[in-house]
């Protein structure tokens, strides 16, 4: 069977399902405030219903996950994000108001914005938070009122798969569909003619994803990655900063798309740094291995990966602190756990200040300018986020005003996504496009111009209308200057 033929083979269920979803979205025509709500409940009863047995479901695709991990950074996120849409719904779906050109408005005509729903939507998750993934965004698009159709990641085949029950008992597939599978499912996925696609994942498969799109016309919204960079300022407290930043990067064990990849340090305050963040690993994670709240990578080719980066840089000359307060042994890839690891002062020729590390791994410089951080930063390809620590307003703003990232915590990791009326997304490599919020209503609406006109012909009472004279003359005359 040749490879052309497979695609087709792949792509055929996906079809009838998305002309499945295409049909019953036109045969209901306007979709109701009610309904749009009614949808929204059923995914909070789905999340809240059989929380344990999604935590289940992770911890077994992870080897290891806390059920707390996954409670707090899968589930509370998606609920509360819906829980959100459902407040807010009923304002975003009013038309928005916008101002009719003079002088027609003073003669009754009125301009407005109507959103509505694009149809079906394609959703493409990633595997390292699997479950608010496929919900996050799902909320911005049942708000908006359209059907989804969701491929989950095939790294985490016992999630997708308890996903896919899940949806199944709660939507029909007219609703939101499931397609479960691996590469040759995405490729599939990603050539369909749908109406508006939001992949999440490795900047690498967003090329391909979009390429596939391009040949639809469909249009894209490509949540990716990057090396996400961290200033620590003179005017806190060094071990406050590290203490909220090893905290943030142990989270999922740096397996987050805004997990900070580099972190610049006065030089002066590097010893204490270090200090504090092998103080906060020991009273968090005592012990690693064993430890259930210390999370596996996702899997042995991650492990080997995040390990090559450890080696290399350990080859070049780099300074590596291992922050394994038991000192056990972590060479099992069977366990796939590895302790997090700063590596100081790593050179741009080290793969780990080379590749988005994904992984418990801190890249540690020191820096005596804060220009000299803003140089390096926008001398890279453009972040997901950009975080800073510090109590100095104008340095804060100066930071802010010359760096350019998708989205920026102050004094905290990741917490601008976890604010559901800020707009989520990257700049560039890092992503295009956003979600979350009114902005993610907006993404997946079709903002229909509507203009009304007044109560008097306005062409005929000013005489432009053929055959033209020397009137016409005149008022262009009046209105086109300077």
């Amino acid at each position: 069977m040749t490879s052309k033929q497979t695609l087709i083979d792949v792509k055929a269920p996906l079809l009838e399902a998305l002309n499945l979803q295409r049909a019953s979205f036109h045969n209901e025509g306007e979709v109701a405030y009610e309904t749009r709500i009614d949808r929204i409940n059923r995914c909070i009863a789905l999340l809240v219903d059989h929380q344990q047995e999604i935590c289940e479901a992770v911890n077994k695709d992870f080897g290891c996950r806390s059920r707390h991990v996954t409670l707090m950074t899968d589930i509370f996120t998606s609920v509360s994000t819906l829980k959100s849409a459902r407040k807010n719904l009923k304002k975003w779906m009013k038309p928005e108001k916008r101002r009719a050109p003079v002088p027609m408005n003073i003669f009754g005509a009125k301009s407005s914005i109507k959103y509505q729903p694009k149809g079906v939507i394609g959703v493409m998750t990633p595997w390292n938070v699997p479950v608010n993934m496929i919900f996050s965004p799902l909320a911005d698009i049942i708000a908006a009122g359209n059907r989804a159709m969701i491929k989950p990641s095939e790294f985490t085949p016992e999630t997708a798969a308890v996903m896919k029950k899940l949806f199944a008992k709660y939507f029909e597939d007219s609703e939101i569909y499931i397609a479960t599978g691996g590469p040759e499912v995405g490729a599939a996925f990603s050539s369909l003619p749908l109406d508006h696609i939001i992949f999440t994942g490795a900047t690498s498969i967003g090329k391909l994803v979009m390429k596939a799109a391009a040949e639809n016309l469909t249009p894209v919204t490509l949540e990716l990655g990057g090396k996400s960079p961290l200033v620590v300022s003179e005017s806190i407290a060094i071990a406050e900063a590290a203490e909220k930043i090893i905290t943030g990067k142990g989270m999922n064990s740096g397996q987050l798309c805004i997990s900070p990849d580099y972190a610049f340090v006065p030089a002066s305050h590097l010893e204490a740094f270090i200090t504090t963040c092998k103080d906060t690993v020991e009273q968090q994670y005592p012990t690693l291995i064993d430890n259930p709240d210390f999370v596996a990578l996702i899997n042995q080719r991650h492990y080997h990966r995040i390990k090559s980066y450890i080696d290399d840089a350990r080859e070049k000359g780099a300074r590596i602190v291992e922050l394994n307060p038991a000192g056990e042994r972590w060479d099992d890839p069977g366990i796939h756990k590895i302790p997090l690891h700063l590596i100081i002062e790593p050179t741009d020729d080290m793969l780990c200040m080379q590749d988005e590390i994904f992984g418990p791994i801190l890249n540690v410089k020191t820096y005596k300018k804060l220009d000299d951080c803003i140089q390096f930063i926008n001398q890279r390809p453009r972040p997901l986020a950009l975080y800073y620590f510090g109590n100095n307003k104008n340095e804060q703003e100066h930071l802010l005003n010359n760096t350019t990232s998708g989205g920026v915590s102050v004094n905290d990791i990741a917490m601008h996504y976890a604010c559901d009326d800020l707009p989520f997304g990257g700049v560039g490599p890092s992503g295009m496009g956003n979600y979350h919020g009114f902005e993610g209503f907006k993404t997946f609406s079709h903002a229909k111009a509507v203009f009304k006109q007044g109560f008097v012909n306005l062409p005929k009472l000013v005489g432009t209308l053929p055959p033209y004279s020397n009137k016409v003359d005149k008022m262009m005359a009046g209105q086109i200057k300077k």
